[in-house]
């Protein structure tokens, strides 16, 4: 049975947490519709102390931003986003237009057509997320989407440099310094400078979360992306410093980012615990990584791999990290999870910034139902049919009125025994089932 060294915050102080989140984000979306361009101008000088002339950035501005990235900064910025690219292009190449005939002269099919316009959000409060824009951007330019506006918050009072170049080379039309809260209403709902999007994706703190859960259904949205967590998942096989590295590597995020430990050895356990306090002395994100961990932080001793593959699942974390003398089973056997990154080689932080995956995943347990960020989230799968003879229409015709009548739906009814009647030459009453 599995045993907890260590257990994180309880459930209600964080859903008292979320209701206060909840209510500033109804207040400021109902200002952004309300008086559009004026509200996120004050918004923003309120949140961010930035009220330019103009939020979008010019091509001048952009190139002067880029200006003062480093050539090796610069590098690795085309390298990060070539991985990204790579995968999300094998990943397209991977769906398939489909036409088939199902019943002579029935012809079915599916096209995946891109999204018209999406917004990004880059991150750039406690750390300016660079990579966001790599994951999000450059993901809809492959996926064949024609519009793409970015936002990224002010930092240092001004675009980060880092950041526009990141989107500029993704592929965004569109790059505004604009953050939080009024970011997104203004990307969902349109002002007068900023037309508005078929489709909200990246991630944030939890206001921004919120305000695209208060969205979702206006616009599109990638996923609820809360606090980054992560869990590792380890056998004697390893040590206690990388564990404590891999989980504080995360914890740094913020101080509400879970970070759990699961094994079947409880000396590991014990000698991960040691690890993460004497790192925590030299880390210069100790602050935030020491608060998650105090407060989000979980110790999980397991009798068995197959309970530890059990409680993985139950806890269905954003970011899985298995280190153990055969990683493959848990790719083999675990159901939920956001990305598995299998053996120590590997580490989130490779998922994070640069090795090709999307690192927009779900969190709070999202993962039982949905994955991450991908190619195919800006494809819509639309479906057509086509009856192409006679026979084929009274064929389905028939079928097809009798299932209506069932349901007591007369009029569905009719719409096929028309046909029925004009394809078929059968005498079937207005409204009632074809014999």
């Amino acid at each position: 049975m599995a045993r907890w060294l260590k257990r994180g915050m309880d459930a209600s102080a964080i859903k008292a947490a979320d209701a206060k989140v909840r209510e500033t984000v109804e207040g400021i979306l109902a200002q952004v519709e309300d008086k559009k361009d004026a509200a996120i101008r004050e918004l923003s000088q309120k949140f961010d102390n930035w009220s330019p002339k103009d939020f979008r950035l010019t091509p001048a501005e952009i190139e002067n931003a880029i200006s003062q990235v480093s050539k090796r900064d610069l590098d690795d910025i085309r390298f990060a986003q070539a991985q990204v690219r790579n995968f999300a292009q094998k990943q397209k190449d991977s769906m398939r237009d489909l036409e088939v005939e199902t019943l002579p002269g029935v012809v079915l099919g599916h096209r995946h057509i891109p999204v018209n316009a999406i917004g990004c959000y880059v991150p750039g409060g406690r750390y300016p997320m660079v990579a966001s824009a790599h994951m999000s951007i450059v993901t809809a330019r492959v996926a064949g989407v024609k519009r793409i506006i970015a936002c990224a918050p002010p930092f240092r009072g001004g675009p980060h440099p880092a950041i526009v170049a990141a989107m500029h080379f993704g592929g965004a039309d569109e790059i505004y310094v604009l953050g939080g809260v009024q970011a997104v209403a203004a990307m969902a709902l349109g002002t007068e400078s900023i037309a508005s999007v078929d489709m909200i994706v990246g991630p944030g703190n939890a206001y921004v979360a919120e305000a695209k859960r208060q969205l979702f259904g206006r616009v599109g949205i990638d996923l609820l992306a809360g606090p980054t967590e992560t869990l590792v998942i380890a056998d004697d096989s390893v040590d206690g410093e990388i564990c404590a590295t891999d989980l504080l590597g995360q914890a740094e995020h913020g101080p509400t980012s879970p970070a759990v430990l699961l094994t079947n050895s409880e000396k590991l356990a014990r000698d991960t615990m040691a690890e993460v306090e004497r790192l925590l002395t030299i880390l210069p994100t100790a602050d935030a990584a020491g608060q998650a961990w105090a407060d989000c932080g979980e110790v999980i001793v397991c009798d068995s791999i197959d309970e530890m593959v059990r409680e993985a699942d139950r806890i269905a974390s954003e970011h899985v990290q298995v280190m153990t003398r055969d990683p493959d089973y848990f790719l083999a056997n675990m159901t939920n999870y956001g990305s598995l990154f299998l053996g120590a080689r590997t580490n989130v932080a490779y998922g994070d910034k640069v090795i090709g995956t999307n690192h927009t995943l779900p969190t709070k347990k999202a993962a039982r139902y949905t994955g991450g960020l991908w190619v195919g989230k800006f494809l819509k799968t639309c479906t057509y049919q086509k009856v192409l003879t006679d026979e084929a229409s009274a064929l389905v015709g028939e079928y097809c009125s009798r299932l209506c009548i069932l349901e007591g739906f007369s009029a569905h009814a009719e719409q096929a025994n028309v046909r029925v009647r004009r394809y078929g030459g059968r005498n079937v009453g207005y409204g009632q089932a074809a014999e």
